[in-house]
Parts: structure tokens; sequence; C-alpha cells
């Protein structure tokens, strides 16, 4: 996917592309998840969009639901979306920081064996 350590890093426009799009697909993740956690919250507890939305963001930003959930369909898909959120939030930093991490060891090569 990425340049190997014997190739030229990518021009600076190449590498910004790379950012952009590494950016878009986090954000597409969480627009997903966001939409995801708003369903649930509305079909499993009966909340209204906007409180929905509310647990669904603070779950998914590692604040825990504003409400608790009052059924047992609710506390499951609660549990269960919040452990999904915390596995989202960690792909969502590997998407947006592997291109600068990779673009700096490739600077030092730091992949060589020690």
């Amino acid at each position: 996917m990425y340049e190997s350590r014997s190739q030229k890093p990518i021009s600076h426009a190449s590498f910004v592309h790379r950012l952009v799009v590494h950016g878009l697909w986090a954000t597409a993740l969480l627009v997903g998840s966001l939409a995801v956690g708003v369903a649930g919250y509305v079909g499993f507890e009966g909340l209204s969009w906007v409180d929905a939305f509310l647990n669904a963001a603070m779950l998914l930003g590692g604040m825990g639901p504003v409400n608790p959930p009052q059924s047992f369909g609710g506390k499951l898909f609660a549990g269960l979306f919040a452990l999904y959120a915390g596995l989202v939030f960690i792909v969502t930093a590997a998407l947006v920081f592997a291109p600068l991490l990779h673009r700096l060891m490739h600077h030092f090569h730091w992949d060589e064996k020690i």
C-alpha cells in the first residue's frame, strides 16, 4: 500500500491526497457508526432522534451514555455499542495517523532491524 524503504518518498501533493483519502475513510466510519448508534437507541430505547444522537455521539467520543438504558434490549445494545465504539476509536486513530507515522518512519528509515 505504501512505498517501501528502498523507494523514494511520494511527492507532497500525493501525500496530502493520501491524508485526505484516509480522513475520508475515517469520517465515513464515524458517520456510519453514528447512524447505527442513533438507529439502535431510537429502536431499542424509543429515544427521540436528538437524544439518540447525543447518546451515540457520547459513546463514540468515549464519554458514555447520557440516558441510561431502561429496557433489556437497550442495555444489551448500549453495551455492545460501547465495545464497538472503543474499537472504532482505535481504528479511526490508526486511519488518521498511519500515513503520518509511515512518512516519519520512511524519512528516518526506522523500519531497519535493530
